[in-house]
């Protein structure tokens, strides 16, 4: 076993707690301001990366964060466990009793809020790759695919804070968003993993192989394995200590499933995504257990993942005005259509069919683990990396003041 020397150790120490501090203020002054902390964490990273401090003291930020380096290596593993443990918790939030209650109708707005975003986004790159910056001429189609999966996936963590902090969350229209958010997000992180196997980021399987064992892998979890879940679960409530026993052995399940998924070709993230849906959907899964799992991930290593953004990147050097607007264009413009409606479809009048579509805008930190796994796999530039991660913040920070807006205006 290869072991850090004691200059790496002590270095790898300082930087997660120069991550942690930095996250954790810059997060209470996002909540000051009531915006997601998410927003306040890649800001510090900001501050903390090329951007700022490497461009105001180069010789701190590379004592600091020295490339290449064998603490560098070690936090670069710390945040991929990360972003595995943040599609967890995402999946604990998938409720799929909503998604049937909703029935035909979730499918139907979930669909057309889907499928227009992705046409949008799919269409324009494709015709135009030169401006949207493809990182590969060749993988002209791949690319395309790519833009529109981003432009077409939601985060459900905002969507539910925000119908939440609106007292929506139980209605009619709200119950109606939380399904299709929860299907969107389910067969967008699908696509993206097909995406991956077709640019040969995989197993070196076949990509139809791979395809096959990703729909049967996320059909057999949430059927089979779902009920598997829900019978062990009062097993492991009373014989083990509470909740230790349950939050080892649900890191455990998404470790292993995020695991299989990587061996078959297919990014960590979708196994552990599908692990936290067969999980959370248990009744044995008490609020309480998905709390402290929550609080355990969301106040450790998501900070670490979301200040490492910050850290990759310089957003100044490779921010487009041009392409951050027509991405934020294109991003708005499918959501409102597709989402819009596919809710008016369902009997809502138009403005409340506008303030789910401003719902179902926010991107939150979904698009941003979906844009750095993009740029880690050779598929994005790093200015086109940038400009998604503006326009992911952008939508989540005006989600809630808009729809909170339309639905002052009162029924049309």
């Amino acid at each position: 076993m290869v072991r850090l020397s004691h200059a790496d150790v002590v270095q790898l120490l300082v930087q997660l707690g120069v991550m942690l501090i930095a996250g954790r203020v810059f997060a209470e002054v996002a909540r000051l301001f009531k915006q997601p902390a998410v927003i306040g964490e890649i800001i510090a990273g900001v501050l903390l990366g090329p951007t700022v401090l490497g461009l105001l003291q180069p010789d701190w930020f590379a004592m600091l964060f020295p490339v290449p380096s064998g603490a560098g290596t070690v936090l670069s593993g710390l945040v991929q466990i990360a972003v595995v443990m943040l599609l967890f918790t995402a999946g604990l939030e998938v409720d799929l009793h909503i998604v049937w209650q909703q029935g035909r109708q979730a499918i139907f707005t979930s669909l057309l809020g889907l499928i227009i975003p992705f046409f949008i986004g799919f269409i324009f790159p494709y015709l135009f790759p030169a401006f949207f910056g493809i990182a590969d001429p060749q993988a002209r189609l791949v690319f395309a695919l790519f833009m529109g999966t981003a432009m077409a996936i939601s985060a459900l963590p905002v969507i539910a804070r925000i119908l939440m902090d609106l007292n929506l969350f139980k209605s009619r229209m709200g119950l109606l968003v939380i399904a299709s958010a929860m299907v969107d997000d389910l067969v967008g992180w699908m696509i993206f993993s097909v995406i991956l196997g077709m640019i040969g980021k995989g197993s070196g399987m076949p990509v139809w192989h791979t395809a096959l064992l990703t729909l049967a892998f996320a059909a057999l979890m949430l059927t089979l394995g779902r009920g598997l879940l829900n019978r062990a679960l009062p097993w492991a409530n009373k014989k083990m200590a509470w909740p230790g026993g349950v939050l080892s052995i649900s890191l455990a399940l998404c470790f292993l499933g995020a695991a299989f998924t990587e061996y078959i070709g297919i990014h960590a993230i979708f196994g552990a995504f599908i692990i936290g849906i067969a999980l959370g959907d248990s009744e044995h899964f008490s609020e309480r257990a998905k709390e402290i799992v929550h609080q355990f991930i969301n106040n450790i290593f998501a900070p670490l993942f979301f200040v490492s953004i910050g850290l990759r990147v310089n957003f100044i050097a490779n921010f487009d005005g041009w392409l951050t607007l027509i991405i934020l264009v294109i991003a708005f413009a499918g959501k409102i259509i597709g989402s819009g409606l596919g809710t008016r479809l369902g009997g809502f009048t138009w403005r409340e069919s506008l303030a789910a579509a401003f719902g179902m805008n926010a991107r939150g930190a979904m698009e941003i683990i979906l844009g750095l796994i993009a740029l880690e796999n050779g598929l994005i530039s790093e200015r086109v990396f940038v400009s998604l991660v503006i326009m992911a913040l952008i939508t989540s920070i005006t989600s809630g003041p808009l729809m909170k807006w339309m639905l002052k205006k009162g029924p049309v």
